[in-house]
């Protein structure tokens, strides 16, 4: 400080904070008198009386530590109940005079007793009324160092998980944090063969722990994820989807799992996962095209639609509890707060409605039709597959496209993309050259585009919770997975 002229603080700041943590309640008094002349008009009456209130409480209840009762008394009928503020607070400390020993103190009022603990605590209270160009806010320095490591973090390339430890101190800044391409998902791990006919979506579970894959053949099926190797296995065959199963939606416990079909299916079909059985299937009308569903984030209902028109609010039970006529539905998305619902309809548009006022209102407006989209966990991000386009990001809240992402091959086809990473810092997709393609997701250029696939990717899905863990579906008939290379297939 002397070498640079630069003060962290003023002068009269850093002895107010001595006096403080020193235990010099007269001292410190005068310098807060101090510090208000500094302020001018940055800090109200109020919170003078505010700041000189907490510091007098220090003081009392150390008298009473130390067992000064009648420094205690003075304290409490000439200094802290003149203030008139806090007045039941005030009564309250009347009432540990009663105490009849330190522990009883102790124990009543929660404190820790006089000493650098309590002192600090009561600094940095007062420090919430002080602007910070007049007194350092506490722990400043690793509050600063934490934004340089995750703003690190953001930019860089290949970071997926999330950090072993919120502190600064647990790595370096000795160098540029830079996450290695051998840890992305990016190199085949597995490829599961069991579906005999194209395989149109797959899904993991919120918990991270199992994957559901839908196809053509009519069955969907379900795997178990094992988080240490990162390995699938086969836990259970859902069968009896006539017309194919080409969307799935997991409610957000992960103990149900919704089933729906292509254009000509009428069919709903919600499986209990922790039974691995049927719990019911819905059919309102055989006119009905139910092709598009989403849960609310409670778990206790969800949405449905297709192309015909049809758009139902319903239970766990199936019943129907809203309808709203002549919306052709995409796909369909529910947001946080828990009343609207988002639905891509024929007009290539995304809207939002709310089945409690059965009002409606337009978000997204796109030049091509849209054959999915989905949110990110926050509700603030949607991210579109548009025909003959690709892949946009749009920004919910203010209704501005954001993004379009470069590479993959989009065609008249339903392809799925998704959100990844433990910060939801990545975009993966498939596409109709046999590709998944990954973008982070503030460049419009791929970081990372896989082959193996021999026909169009269909859906692509990202562990929620292992962040090292992505499936593609194909119409190729396989399911592969992608991991780092430490678990890699090796011809």
């Amino acid at each position: 400080m002397e070498e640079s002229g630069c003060h962290l603080e003023h002068p009269a700041a850093a002895t107010f904070r001595q006096h403080v943590l020193q235990g010099d309640w007269t001292k410190a008094d005068h310098d807060l008198q101090q510090l208000h002349e500094l302020l001018e008009n940055d800090v109200d009456a109020n919170s003078l009386v505010e700041m000189k209130f907490l510091l007098l409480e220090q003081k009392y209840l150390e008298y009473l530590e130390a067992g000064r009762a009648l420094d205690a008394l003075h304290v409490l009928r000439n200094e802290l109940t003149p203030l008139q503020h806090h007045t039941p607070r005030v009564h309250q400390l009347s009432s540990y005079m009663m105490c009849s020993d330190n522990r009883d103190l102790y124990h009543r009022t929660k404190w820790t007793g006089a000493g650098a603990v309590s002192r600090g605590r009561v600094l940095e209270r007062v420090q919430n009324h002080l602007p910070a160009r007049v007194m350092l806010p506490p722990a400043r320095l690793m509050a600063l160092l934490g934004q340089a490591l995750a703003l690190q973090a953001q930019r860089c390339r290949y970071h997926t998980s999330a950090p072993t430890s919120p502190s600064p101190l647990h790595t370096t800044l000795l160098q540029d944090h830079n996450c290695p391409r051998e840890r992305f998902p990016m190199h085949p791990i597995q490829i599961l063969n069991d579906h005999c006919d194209e395989v149109w979506f797959c899904k993991f579970s919120p918990d991270g722990l199992k994957l559901a894959t839908g196809s053509k053949d009519t069955t969907v099926i379900i795997w178990d994820v094992d988080p240490q190797t990162l390995r699938l296995t086969q836990r259970k065959t859902l069968e009896g989807h006539l017309f194919g199963a080409s969307f799935l939606a997991w409610s957000p416990n992960s103990n149900y799992l919704i089933v729906v079909g292509p254009e000509d299916c009428h069919e709903l079909w919600i499986w209990n996962m922790e039974t691995d059985e049927l719990a019911f299937k819905m059919s309102h009308s055989r006119d009905d095209s139910l092709t598009a569903v989403a849960w609310h984030r409670d778990g206790n209902k969800f949405v449905t639609g297709g192309m015909r028109g049809q758009f139902y609010q319903c239970n766990l039970e199936g019943t129907i509890l809203y309808s709203w006529e002549g919306v052709r539905v995409n796909a369909l998305a529910c947001p946080a707060d828990g009343r609207t619902v988002l639905a891509a309809d024929t007009h290539h548009r995304v809207r939002s409605y709310d089945f409690e006022d059965l009002t409606d209102s337009n978000l997204i407006q796109e030049e091509h039709p849209v054959m999915a989209f989905n949110l990110n966990p926050s509700g603030t991000l949607a991210l579109l597959n548009v025909a003959t386009q690709g892949v946009n990001l749009w920004d919910i809240s203010a209704r501005a496209l954001v993004r379009r992402y470069r590479g993959l091959s989009q065609g008249h086809f339903t392809i799925h993309s998704c959100f990844g990473g433990a910060n939801q810092d990545f975009i993966a997709s498939g596409s109709e050259d046999n590709k998944v393609y990954i973008w982070h997701i503030r460049g419009e250029e791929p970081i990372a585009t896989l082959s193996g696939h021999s026909r169009t990717v269909n859906c692509v899905s990202w562990n929620p919770v292992y962040h090292g863990l992505l499936a593609s579906a194909s119409d190729d008939c396989t399911v592969r997975l992608w991991g780092p290379a430490s678990a890699a297939i090796h011809d």
